[in-house]
């Protein structure tokens, strides 16, 4: 009987979970740093750097991203086809008009481990541009990642009660 214990306890252990994380309102380098400690399982004590024992991320509304300041201008994605005259720079809103899910894929590839385990932990993130999750994923989510940045409220948000108690600056 306790053979049947340990079995089911290290099944549990070495278990793939899978994570929700919203994106709506969050620098994509926040959603990154949250989403690679899961994908490499770093927040497990059973973890180690050669061992594979990463769980699934669900990231959605990636379309409703934040950049700060004027980087969606600013921001340069380049790649190379590596033929003569292949090199190509696109700015971070072109790159997010074409494929809403591109930019936060790119950061997190890019802060993964320049390893052979890169592109199998690439297979358990699951990115989604809406919050439109498909029914076969939304029945494997256990746990929701909290945002990592508090997102403020918008004007219309506000109940005119809160209206009502906030502090004058100015009176007409």
């Amino acid at each position: 009987m306790a053979s049947y214990t340990k079995a089911a306890q290290q099944w549990a252990t070495f278990a793939r979970a899978w994570y929700l994380l919203d994106a709506k309102m969050q620098p994509p380098g926040k959603i990154a740093a949250a989403t690679v400690i899961r994908l490499e399982g770093r927040h497990k004590p059973i973890y180690h750097a050669l061992s594979d024992c990463g769980d699934h991320v669900v990231i959605i509304n990636t379309r409703h991203i934040a950049f700060s300041g004027n980087k969606w201008e600013q921001k340069v994605y380049s790649s190379h086809t590596g033929y003569p005259g292949g090199f190509t720079q696109v700015t971070a809103t072109q790159l997010h008009l074409k494929d809403p899910t591109a930019i936060v894929k790119l950061t997190i590839y890019r802060m993964l481990p320049k390893n052979l385990q890169r592109r199998t932990m690439m297979q358990r993130l699951h990115l989604f541009p809406e919050d439109v999750i498909p029914e076969d994923i939304q029945k494997n989510l256990l746990q929701e990642i909290p945002q990592p940045r508090v997102v403020p409220k918008r004007l219309d948000e506000y109940t005119p009660e809160e209206i009502a108690a906030f502090p004058k600056v100015w009176t007409p």
